[in-house]
């Protein structure tokens, strides 16, 4: 009589729970890259949403002379601040450019992060939305580095407000990035010294489908932004259709 060897009733179960485990990965793998998918748009949303109700609100919005003659423009929605004594900060946003260097329309967007510490008398929480306007083509270099700090490798300034704020200081013309904020509905410039920006390479690749650096996004020409993007270019457009020299 046949005997099945004890070593295969053994393996029979394991083979099986390893065909099922390999099934449920392989069956998963594409919910896991629209789920990945899914977190650039949710970002591309909120940025665009950040824009277009900070430029609607009447009076504390970038003024527009400014916003007319920025090459890029970073948005960084819920950005979250927190400390006591010794703060932090870190957030997920977008940045877009214009394009034929600076005199064209607003490019392809590209993810970046912002974080980096703070020191100082403070206690609490805080979800702050970030908008820059980086104003000159040396600030874009700096966008295309892997990373820079605010106030250290560039200059940066607290933006004026409101459409006929004056934008004739010397911070604030001679600064490659003027900042800004909005906290519980109150838009005002920002002191961003110190904070970080860098690439988000991870970010970039979940948008495009594949591995892609800033400077082909942000200066190659040949990029063809994702539909998800498309309102928040509309949205720059809206407020800024070209460069003001």
């Amino acid at each position: 009589m046949n005997r099945e060897p004890v070593i295969s009733r053994i393996e029979k179960p394991f083979l099986a729970a390893l065909v099922t485990a390999m099934l449920a990965f392989a069956a998963s793998a594409p919910i896991i890259a629209r789920a990945e998918t899914n977190l650039e748009q949710v970002r591309m949303d909120r940025a665009t949403r950040v824009f277009r109700e900070i430029m609607d609100a009447p009076d504390q919005d970038i003024p527009s002379d400014l916003l007319g003659r920025s090459e890029c423009v970073v948005v960084i929605p819920s950005m979250k601040k927190a400390g006591f004594i010794f703060g932090g900060r870190y957030g997920k946003g977008v940045v877009s450019c214009r394009k034929a260097q600076g005199m064209g329309p607003w490019g392809p967007p590209s993810m970046i992060t912002l974080g980096g510490g703070s020191f100082g008398l403070q206690i609490g929480a805080a979800a702050v939305d970030v908008v820059m306007l980086v104003m000159n083509p040396s600030g874009i270099d700096r966008l295309l580095q892997d990373k820079f700090t605010l106030g250290g490798d560039v200059s940066a300034a607290a933006g004026p407000v409101g459409r006929s704020a004056s934008a004739e200081t010397d911070a604030q013309m001679n600064a490659k990035i003027l900042t800004y904020s909005r906290s519980q509905g109150v838009f005002a410039g920002l002191e961003l010294k110190g904070a970080v920006l860098k690439q988000d390479r991870e970010g970039n690749e979940n948008l495009y489908k594949r591995a892609i650096e800033a400077r082909e996004i942000l200066l190659g020409g040949n990029v063809e932004p994702p539909a998800v993007a498309q309102p928040f270019l509309d949205a720059l457009t809206k407020a800024s259709p070209k460069l003001a020299r």
